[in-house]
């Protein structure tokens, strides 16, 4: 969607928001990116037959070691991209503010894959 596209009162139609398949992510691995201040290669569990791998600007407020064993969200259908020569099968949804980046999370264990509705 471009900008001009967009609904001018901001709005989406829940049609538009059913395309983004946002699911929950077990990380595996994580690594710093090779020559990269900011980015992190994660190895991820979103229930399916073999794992994925994300590459996220995270590494200027996450420690690889920090994010084994949490469970992120992701959006899953993003189009796969290359990042400093990986190849990134998602994206991490993280929030920021004055106080800096938090990657979204779930308060429960909830089985990877799971979807967000």
């Amino acid at each position: 969607m471009t900008q001009d596209e967009r609904p001018k009162d901001g709005f989406i139609e829940i049609e538009d928001f059913a395309k983004v398949d946002i699911r929950i992510a077990l990380v595996q691995a994580a690594e710093k990116v090779e020559k990269s201040n900011k980015l992190l290669k994660l190895t991820v569990d979103a229930g399916e037959a073999q794992p994925r791998q994300i590459v996220a600007g995270i590494a200027e407020h996450y420690a690889p070691e920090d994010l084994v064993g949490r469970r992120v969200l992701i959006v899953a259908n993003l189009k796969p991209r290359k990042l400093m020569g990986l190849e990134s099968q998602g994206m991490v949804l993280a929030a920021s503010d004055d106080n800096g980046l938090s990657v979204v999370g779930v308060d429960k264990d909830v089985e990877p894959g799971a979807r967000v509705k």
